[in-house]
């Protein structure tokens, strides 16, 4: 990318960037040029700086961390393995993952691997009637092997095209259906 804004960007690209020496954004000592004359390219560096800040949302993939949201004990399970394909997990897959925290006196322990279906995910899904649902976080309710739920309690809303997965059960426990 540095070698892009430089010979794209002369200049301008070296004063947003801080100087494109070895470290890309700490030139601490170097001095910051004064551009007089605008370059085509600002608009290109603007939006090639901002974009390389902005958090891209994808897949569920491996060692994605996932918050629980049902009573199993568990606090948050890291991701072994997607069930679904190569690419990672979305809404109503199924997830193998290790149990990273959990509660003291919970069904499940720290380091125990279990089964999970993904009810939140911070990747957009676009739906049938046109709009988009996205959460602000990943998190999954415990299963086992044969997909029955290990806790009794689900947490939070879930999205309602978990009927179309199969997952009655987590709909019906859940406190706000979207």
């Amino acid at each position: 990318m540095a070698a892009f804004l430089r010979s794209k960007c002369s200049s301008v690209g070296r004063t947003l960037m801080g100087g494109l020496g070895n470290n890309l954004f700490g030139a601490v000592n170097s001095s910051v040029e004064t551009v007089t004359r605008p370059s085509h390219c600002d608009a290109i560096c603007q939006v090639m700086f901002s974009f390389s800040f902005q958090q891209i949302r994808t897949f569920i993939q491996m060692r994605t961390n996932l918050k629980v949201v049902d009573n199993s004990g568990a606090k948050r399970v890291m991701c072994i393995q997607s069930l679904r394909g190569k690419k990672g997990a979305r809404l109503g897959d199924t997830i193998i993952g290790s149990v990273k925290e959990a509660q003291p006196r919970g069904k499940v322990k720290k380091g125990d691997v279990v089964y999970g279906v993904v009810v939140r995910a911070a990747m957009k899904r676009g739906r049938n009637d046109g709009s988009e649902i996205q959460f602000d976080d990943n998190a999954i309710v415990l299963v086992n092997n044969k997909g029955e739920l290990i806790g009794t309690r689900v947490f939070g809303p879930v999205p309602h095209e978990l009927r179309k997965k199969k997952h009655l059960k987590i709909l019906a426990l859940a406190e706000h259906i979207v």
